[in-house]
């Protein structure tokens, strides 16, 4: 079996959001949970929980925004800037 390219969902302090899926990505994000699950020898974690770190992932291996952020001209985030 080809190895998932995520594996564990990291338990962080979440930010509520809420979005509209197509039901086609719906669908295939029970269908990830349920191959982690099976992967994993264990429950399929909620789909929900799949999001972020799938967001997560794909910025940190987009080139593109990599560049971006490493831009002088790129403004601070708005958390760095309240508390700064």
């Amino acid at each position: 079996m080809a190895t998932l390219k995520l594996t564990s969902i990291p338990d962080d302090k979440p930010v509520k959001l809420t979005i509209d899926l197509p039901a086609a990505v719906y669908r295939d994000l029970v269908a990830y949970a349920e191959a982690i699950g099976r992967q994993s020898g264990q429950a399929a974690p909620d789909p929900a929980k799949l999001i972020a770190p799938m967001i997560q992932r794909f910025m940190a291996t987009d080139r593109a925004f990599a560049k971006v952020r490493r831009s002088p001209n790129q403004p601070k985030p708005e958390s760095a800037a309240r508390s700064g």
